[in-house]
């Protein structure tokens, strides 16, 4: 009577894991890591290209074709990528949306002794100056990506509410822990609540970018703690 199982190629899959990845499948993946790696290591050189544009002349436009010299690719490797101008503002905006969240759970009060309303008035402070375009970095907003924001959020909004989803959800977590603590009223819609202020916070500071006057001075102008004494005596319990 023959013995039931996979026979010999069955034993020895079993001898060393079913679930273990061949060796060809293991050249594959090498190969499409590889692949991945470059990859990403192109987009981000286009990426880098446009924020030294925008930094070193704010109130210009930039070009694709300016973006592909500064890389120093090539206009058809940039359309491999990108369909155009727009796709790489809205992948610099996404990107600056992750970098910001990063940068404001790092900076909100952490541990058993952070109370809720706290968390969420730091929040409204630190993220108000984030804005401001006095701020270094990769997530400082110039006055052309200012501009996309607004388009954006006007013309584009399944895109925009895309864009901000990791704000969005910061934001509405906030909200949610301070109402669970009794810091502000339970009673409010808090994916509505989370928008309105998040709105409030980027246009009071993107005020003077939108128009053109983004200086520092300008931005100095708009205090985040009279927004925050606004907004908290309509959320207050």
């Amino acid at each position: 009577m023959a013995k039931s199982g996979k026979g010999a190629a069955g034993a020895a899959g079993a001898a060393k894991g079913d679930d273990a990845p061949s060796r060809r499948e293991l050249a594959v993946a090498r190969s499409l890591d590889s692949a991945r790696t470059r990859a990403e290591n192109r987009v981000q050189q286009f990426l880098d290209a446009a924020v030294e544009l925008m930094d070193e002349d704010p109130n210009r436009d930039f070009t694709v074709q300016e973006v592909v010299d500064r890389s120093g690719q090539s206009l058809r490797s940039f359309y491999q990528y990108f369909d155009g101008k727009y796709e790489l503002l809205l992948a610099l905006f996404e990107e600056s949306v992750r970098a910001t969240v990063v940068a404001l759970r790092d900076t909100l009060p952490t541990g058993n002794t952070a109370d809720a309303g706290e968390r969420l008035h730091a929040f409204v402070v630190q993220y108000h100056a984030m804005c401001r375009p006095a701020r270094s970095g990769r997530a400082r907003p110039t006055p052309g990506m200012g501009r996309f924001a607004q388009q954006l959020l006007t013309e584009h909004p399944k895109e925009a509410a895309a864009a901000f989803g990791p704000l969005m959800d910061l934001t509405r977590g906030l909200l949610d822990d301070a109402a669970a603590a009794g810091a502000i009223r339970d009673d409010l819609a808090h994916d509505a609540l989370a928008g309105v202020l998040l709105q409030a916070i980027m246009f009071n500071s993107f005020a003077t970018i939108i128009s053109g006057k983004a200086t520092a001075e300008a931005a100095a102008d708009a205090d985040p703690e009279v927004m925050w004494a606004l907004f908290f005596r309509g959320m207050e319990r």
